[in-house]
C-alpha cells in the first residue's frame, strides 16, 4: 500500500516529498551526525560541470533582512571526480540522488554529463540548472547575456538534447528572474521534462555603505531565503495552472508551515535550501510535521494537499 507521503518524480518514486535543494547540502557526508539522512526524500547534490571549476572570489555570501546572498560559483570537482569519489558517499546515505548539473563553456556539456549520469545506477535523477545566477560564462544563450531558462526555445532545446541522453528523470530548475515563468515551465514540459523546480534564487545586492563596495566580490548574487518566498509561491502557483508535470517548489521553506504553502499552491514534493545553514535539521523536522498536518486534517495522502488552494472567485 503507497505511503501518504510517496511521490512520483517521473519513473522515480521517492518515499516522501521533502529534499534538500543543490549547493546547501554538501554531498550529504557534511551532515552525517547533524540529521537523519536516511529520512530525506530525496538528496540535490551541488550541481557539476564537466570540468572542475574553483568558484568565485570571496566573499561569495552575506546575510541580508531575511535572507542571504550567496555567489558560490559552481565549485565542484568535474563530473569524472564526482563520479569516482562522491558517488560512492552519496549512496550510502540510502535515499535516492538527484545530480544537478550545468555546463561550464558549452551547452552540448548538458547532453555529455547527462550521457556519463545515464549509466550509473545510483542516480536516480538529473537537475538540470539552467537558472543560476552566479556564473558569468555558463548557461548563458548564445549570442546573448541570457540565462538559458529566461528563454523559452534555449530552454526547450536543452530539455530536448538532454532527453535524448537519458533515460533518467529529468527536473527542469526555473528562474523567477522572468517576465512569465509559466512560458518557460511549458517549454520545459513539451521537451520533454518529468519535473520542473522552481525557483532558483532571485538576483540581488547588497553593499558596504561604509567601503562603499559591493559585500559580495562578483557585485551581483542570488537572493534567496524567507525573503523570497512570497514570490516562488506566487510562481509555484502559477505554473501549476499551466502543466501537467510534478512541481519541485523551493525558495524560503524554513519549517512545516512555509512547506505546506507550497503544496497547496501546487508543488507535488518541496526543497529544503536555505534552512539547512541555519538548522541542519530543518527537512526532517518538515516530513514530520507534514504528517501530522495530514492527520490532523485527516487528509489520507499529500497528493490530496496538491493544488488545494480556494481562491475567491
Amino acid at each position: 500500500m503507497p505511503s501518504k507521503l510517496s511521490v512520483n518524480i517521473g519513473r522515480l518514486r521517492i518515499e516522501n516529498p521533502v529534499m534538500v535543494c543543490s549547493g546547501t547540502f554538501g554531498y550529504a557526508e557534511e551532515f552525517r551526525g547533524l540529521t537523519d539522512i536516511k529520512k530525506l526524500g530525496a538528496i540535490v547534490t551541488k550541481t557539476i560541470t564537466l570540468r572542475a571549476r574553483a568558484g568565485n572570489p570571496m566573499p561569495r555570501t552575506c546575510e541580508t533582512p531575511a535572507g542571504m546572498l550567496n555567489s558560490i560559483g559552481l565549485e565542484n570537482p568535474g563530473i569524472d571526480k564526482f563520479i569516482k569519489e562522491k558517488i560512492p558517499v552519496l549512496e550510502k546515505s540510502g535515499v535516492p540522488i538527484i545530480v544537478s548539473i550545468a555546463s561550464d563553456q558549452d551547452i552540448d556539456e548538458f547532453p555529455a554529463l547527462a550521457k556519463k549520469l545515464n549509466k550509473i545506477n545510483a542516480v536516480g535523477a538529473i537537475e538540470l540548472n539552467i537558472s543560476c545566477p552566479n556564473v558569468k560564462h555558463a548557461h548563458k544563450v548564445s549570442g546573448g547575456g541570457r540565462l538559458i531558462a529566461q528563454d523559452a526555445q534555449a530552454t526547450s532545446d536543452i530539455v530536448r538534447s538532454v532527453r535524448k541522453a537519458t533515460r533518467k528523470p529529468l527536473i527542469t530548475k526555473l528562474s523567477p528572474n522572468v517576465t512569465d515563468i509559466t512560458e518557460i515551465a511549458m517549454a520545459a514540459e513539451e521537451a520533454g521534462s518529468d519535473a520542473v523546480a522552481l525557483v532558483n534564487t532571485l538576483i540581488g545586492m547588497s553593499i558596504d555603505v561604509v567601503a562603499r563596495r559591493p559585500k559580495i566580490a562578483q557585485g551581483l548574487a542570488g537572493l534567496s531565503g524567507p525573503a523570497i518566498r512570497p514570490v516562488a509561491v506566487r510562481m509555484v502557483w502559477e505554473v501549476y495552472q499551466k502543466i501537467k508535470i510534478p512541481i519541485i517548489g523551493m525558495g524560503g521553506i524554513m519549517d512545516t508551515e512555509s512547506a505546506l504553502e507550497f503544496f497547496i499552491a501546487g508543488s507535488s514534493a518541496i526543497s529544503v535550501g536555505t534552512a539547512n545553514f541555519i538548522n541542519p535539521r530543518a527537512a526532517t523536522e518538515i516530513i514530520s510535521g507534514i504528517e501530522k498536518y495530514l492527520r490532523s486534517n485527516k487528509i489520507d495522502s499529500i497528493k490530496e494537499l496538491t493544488g488545494s488552494l480556494k481562491c475567491r472567485s
